[in-house]
């Protein structure tokens, strides 16, 4: 058979979604998943099924994959992100030629992607680290893609990417350059941070309103508020749950209380720490899965509490969307100014305008506000210093504690709600208690303070005793 223009490795259902967004496209395609015990069916019976697509072919052998391939080969490697990554990359290494590109489109760590980076380069391969959001449906349909390295690698491979990917309300892929070394693995990770913190705000939702009304009800309310400016992919998707039946039961009734994670959000959450930013709601997420997971201890623990009297408060419509849509500015904030950050230590020079506006279709996070984002992005690099943003933050404040309020009263653990009002209220205070910090970093441990009334470049020591 003849070359082609593109490879897949790993037919996972990410891969096979991908493999076949990029086949419609009218790209020629190799894909290659391995034959071991348990898989030894997936090429043939891929192959099978897609009878119709005449521009595939399938390998099992990586050798014959590889030769399958025009000259410089492109190679999407869609495998769970850890070590096995480094094992095929080692295992590919000899089979490749100068200038072939090897992209991986999992969910790699972004300093992972720098190393393997530096490694291919020595053997003057290229290597894209590309971060992939859509899910499965996305991955066929059209996702957004976030691809990192040097532009003139990925300017090899934009014609592929671009091809597949989501189309932005002008028709332009969702799809674009981010950056150089792991910026586009960042980027994603980032990206699935801020997706922790809305799911949470969600969840907190849910709860609060699922005292004194039905899933039929609240998913009504959660369709209605997808109309106007709080619509988005996740609001969508959790209507459509909430409404699922299993028989004559509410599917969402029957599912356990443990949330999975699969770390993402804790690397952005330690990315933050590292950066010194203050990325308190998706660590406040990140933390609520955590609690989850101890269902055993809190069905034990929930014993030994006194249970309130139902008091069938019920919270204002009106007040809870206004209080979300804080939540989510702040969060939305926090995710890009981490990103702001990033791009000024690592000297990526990272466009918050694009990075926003390839986020408004195909990825998770698709939402009316990324709209908004864009455009606020074209001024400034901070969301809080746009007026606009602000105004609506300050506005809504009261809504959010209000919200706070209903939660304790309730009994209810709101996280991420409480996480995005002690940020906003911590950042709209002139006068913090870090100053009882200082004293006490400085009475242990004489690691010194400013004073207010002398210059901040001068230091000062107390003997305490």
């Amino acid at each position: 058979m003849s070359k082609s223009y593109f490879g897949v490795i790993g037919l996972g259902v990410m891969g096979k979604s991908l493999s076949l967004n990029i086949a419609d496209k009218g790209h020629t395609l190799s894909v290659y998943n391995r034959a071991s015990k348990g898989e030894e069916t997936v090429v043939s019976d891929f192959l099978k099924s897609n009878k119709g697509l005449d521009n595939i072919q399938g390998f099992t052998e990586l050798s014959e994959f590889v030769n399958s391939l025009e000259q410089p080969r492109k190679i999407l490697v869609m495998i769970k992100a850890g070590p096995v990554i480094d094992t095929v990359i080692e295992t590919l290494i000899p089979l490749l030629s100068k200038y072939d590109t090897i992209i991986d489109g999992g969910n790699s760590h972004y300093l992972d992607t720098k190393k393997r980076s530096d490694l291919l380069n020595k053997h003057h391969i290229n290597f894209v680290g590309a971060g992939i959001s859509g899910g499965e449906e996305g991955a066929r349909k059209g996702p957004s893609i976030m691809p990192g390295g040097n532009i003139s690698c990925y300017n090899d491979i934009a014609v592929v990417l671009e091809s597949i990917a989501a189309k932005d309300k002008d028709g332009r892929s969702c799809c674009a350059y981010i950056g150089p070394e792991g910026s586009g693995h960042f980027v994603k990770m980032v990206h699935n941070g801020i997706e922790y913190a809305e799911m949470q705000l969600l969840a907190e939702m849910y709860q609060m309103l699922s005292v004194f009304m039905s899933n039929e009800d609240i998913a009504e309310v959660f369709e209605f508020w997808n109309k106007g400016r709080s619509a988005s992919y996740l609001l969508e998707i959790t209507a459509n749950i909430l409404r699922k039946k299993e028989g004559d039961n509410y599917l969402v009734d029957l599912i356990l209380d443990k949330a999975g994670n699969k770390g993402t959000g804790s690397w952005s959450s330690k990315a933050a720490l590292n950066l010194g930013m203050p990325n308190n709601m998706m660590s406040a997420a990140v933390f609520a899965r955590y609690i989850s997971s101890f269902k055993a201890q809190r069905v034990l623990l929930s014993k030994q509490v006194k249970k309130q009297e139902d008091k069938h408060v019920e919270i204002s419509l009106t007040v809870l969307e206004r209080a979300y849509y804080f939540a989510r500015l702040i969060n939305h904030h926090q995710g890009f100014q981490l990103i702001k950050e990033a791009s000024v230590n690592y000297n990526w020079g990272l466009n918050l305008s694009e990075i926003a506006r390839i986020w408004t279709n195909g990825c998770i996070i698709k939402s009316e506000l990324m709209e908004t984002l864009v455009k606020a992005f074209n001024t400034t690099s901070l969301l809080l210093d746009n007026r606009t943003i602000t105004n609506d933050l300050y506005a809504n404040e009261a809504a959010v504690s209000e919200t706070i309020q209903y939660t304790l009263a309730n009994r209810m653990a709101a996280p991420s709600f409480s996480a995005a009002y002690n940020y906003w209220v911590g950042m709209t205070t002139e006068q913090s208690s870090a100053n009882i910090i200082q004293a006490q970093r400085d009475y242990f441990g004489a690691h010194t303070y400013n004073r207010k009334d002398a210059p901040l470049d001068t230091f000062f020591h107390t003997n305490w005793m």
